[in-house]
């Protein structure tokens, strides 16, 4: 049965991982982005041609995105890390002759 459960979900398991590298380069896009546009804003200051309360006022919110894309970043460097782990635990169990159900997990 086990055998019949790995082969089941190994497609699955692999699906999932190449959706979570998709998103991780789409939100690595999107932090250089807003890199690129407080640079820009640096710039339109620098020349004068925003004032100084458009600056802080565009600023801010760029800085706030930035924010709120590393924190979901760090977010999903988190929960890769328990799925390794959770993983690691299910192929010891494995090799151990344990099946892996809930009751051997608590």
């Amino acid at each position: 049965m086990l055998i019949l459960d790995n082969l089941l979900l190994s497609p699955l398991l692999w699906i999932f991982k190449e959706i979570n590298e998709a998103v991780q380069k789409e939100q690595a896009g999107e932090a250089e982005d807003v890199t690129r546009s407080l640079s820009e804003l640096y710039m339109k200051l620098e020349t004068g041609a925003i004032t100084e309360e458009e600056f802080v006022a565009a600023e801010t919110q760029l800085l706030d995105r930035l924010d709120t894309i590393r924190e979901r970043n760090e977010g999903l460097e988190e929960e890769e890390e328990e799925e390794e782990e959770e993983e690691e635990e299910e192929e010891e169990e494995e090799e151990d002759g344990m099946p892996t159900t809930d009751k051997n997990r608590g």
